[in-house]
């Protein structure tokens, strides 16, 4: 043990210590600090830290510190060459003062890079025993007379306490790549279980479907294009699954849910103190979708500016996190859809041309749900099944005017709308069969139940559903005198679902 403690190289060794407890993403620059501590502790030219690479059984630089530092990266040692090499084979510390004079010295590294080692003290670095690598001091510098001196037992004693930092600074970044690599099978996981079905029976979809299989072949960009609520993410999603990269992540962004600021963070990430609220690091969507597929929803409203940022990760599969300028590459494909005209927006000078025809490349349209009646009633009763199972309410199918009513409308929301209005035909519905009353198209809107006046020609249906569904599910509560699970009983639903229905729908109790 140490003999005495100097205190500088005790407060050295406790800045060193919360360093390892507080960050691991940037493991060479902790790696370097630890060095370079260790190289002025040691009143040392230079220092190296070299690592075990099992299978060629020789070590290499992981950081080199000096005047030569940059050059000797480009060199490795074999196991038992060398200084640096004996004490990795051997797993045993070891000061030679006299260098020139120690047969183990490896001498042609220095002729080659010019470099002179006159004193030298390496130690190993041990995980569970095992050497992993070896930290090295070179030449102790001369006292304050001029005259030389060699490395001492508590200069060894120092090292051997920064090779155990530097052991632990590697095995947590070990672990910590280890646990991130989980995380993020496990969110691909997670994806997995929110890919939707789909259903097609429809001769428009199923050649769509053919095009599909070719396209997912390939590591292309592709662009969806077609109505809101047509189900272009569904697309994406049997893009990706048809693909090599099915059991990777399958990552979406909606591009008109957020703000310009915090879309480029949520897209690209950010390093702590990027802004105001940037706290701590955080990766970017397509750090998290690499060696999978992004889904770029609504690309018709990324901002101009991003749009440079989007261009380049499509060209070089590279990007810098916001207040970070080290730059990250990741293998992404990149699908996106947009319900908007791309090339007027072009012409408009909205939307850049050139990444307009890199997203471009396999342009697929999907048509909207009128053009595909042999859907409508598969979606239906699809979903139908799907809100039965949640509301815990059982029918036998659709009624004939049901069903002529489900052709004959127009469905301007499309599949969107759809599942809308069999949602809310599943909570109103009384009889052993989903009616067209159920289903309570436009036509059928006669009156707003809050006010008893005609309702407006133009009201959007979806409103005029969730109007009808919050007037009647408030006056089931008012009935229950506001108590959720008796007003569930009521409805026939579960409680949580109620629950879920009151938040969505914004019913208070007045």
């Amino acid at each position: 043990m140490l003999s005495k403690i100097d205190t500088k190289k005790f407060h050295t060794l406790i800045e060193i210590n919360y360093l390892l407890n507080s960050d691991y993403k940037d493991i060479n620059s902790l790696l370097s600090k630890i060095m370079e501590s260790a190289t002025q502790l040691a009143e040392a030219e230079a220092s190296s830290l070299l690592m075990m690479d099992k299978e060629k059984k020789e070590l290499y630089f992981e950081v080199a510190l000096g005047e030569k530092g940059g050059e000797v990266k480009k060199f490795t040692v074999k196991m038992g060459e060398g200084i640096a090499g004996w004490v990795a084979q051997n797993n045993k510390s070891l000061i030679v003062n006299d260098v020139a004079n120690d047969k183990r010295h490896l001498s042609n590294i220095g002729e080659k890079i010019n470099f002179q080692t006159k004193t030298i003290m390496t130690v190993p670095m041990r995980e569970k025993g095992e050497c992993i690598g070896v930290l090295q001091v070179i030449n102790k510098k001369n006292d304050s007379q001029g005259m030389s001196r060699g490395f001492t037992q508590e200069d060894l004693e120092w090292l051997e306490i920064f090779a155990n930092q530097a052991t632990l600074a590697i095995c947590n970044a070990k672990n910590m790549e280890a646990s991130q690599r989980e995380i993020k099978e496990l969110q691909g996981e997670i994806t997995k279980s929110q890919y939707r079905t789909l259903i097609a029976k429809s001769p428009c979809i199923l050649e769509k479907l053919e095009i599909i299989d070719m396209v997912a072949k390939t590591d292309s960009s592709v662009l969806l294009l077609g109505e809101s609520g047509v189900g272009k993410e569904i697309f994406a999603e049997q893009i990706h699954l048809r693909s090599a990269r099915k059991d990777a992540p399958f990552v979406r962004v909606n591009c008109a849910a957020l703000p310009e600021g915090l879309l480029e963070s949520e897209l690209f990430g950010h390093v702590k103190g990027a802004f105001t609220s940037a706290i701590t690091h955080r990766q970017g969507r397509f750090e998290l979708a690499d060696g999978g597929t992004i889904f770029l929803d609504e690309i018709g409203d990324l901002p101009f500016n991003l749009q440079a940022k989007i261009l380049r990760v499509i060209q070089e599969r590279r990007f810098e996190k916001l207040g970070s300028d080290i730059t990250i590459t990741v293998n992404v494909r990149i699908i996106a859809a947009t319900n908007k005209d791309i090339e007027e927006l072009v012409q408009k000078g909205e939307f850049r041309q050139d990444l307009y025809y890199r997203l471009n490349v396999f342009p697929v349209y999907i048509p909207p749900l009128r053009q595909r009646p042999e859907d409508i009633l598969e979606l239906a009763q699809f979903f139908l099944n799907g809100f039965m199972k949640e509301t815990k309410k059982h029918f036998e199918g659709f009624s004939q005017d049901a069903i002529d009513g489900l052709l004959s409308y127009s469905w301007p929301g499309n599949i969107r709308e759809l599942q809308n209005c069999i949602e809310r035909a599943c909570v109103i519905g009384k009889n052993n069969q989903i009616t067209a009353e159920d289903i309570f198209f436009n036509s059928q809107i006669g009156y707003n139940k809050t006010s008893n006046e005609p309702a407006d020609k133009d009201f959007d249906l979806k409103a005029a559903i969730n109007v009808f569904k919050a007037n009647y599910i408030r006056q089931a509560l008012e009935d229950k005198n506001w108590n959720q699970t008796e007003t569930a009983k009521a409805l026939a639903i579960q409680r949580t679902y109620l629950s879920r229905l009151v938040k969505e729908l914004k019913i208070n109790n007045p």
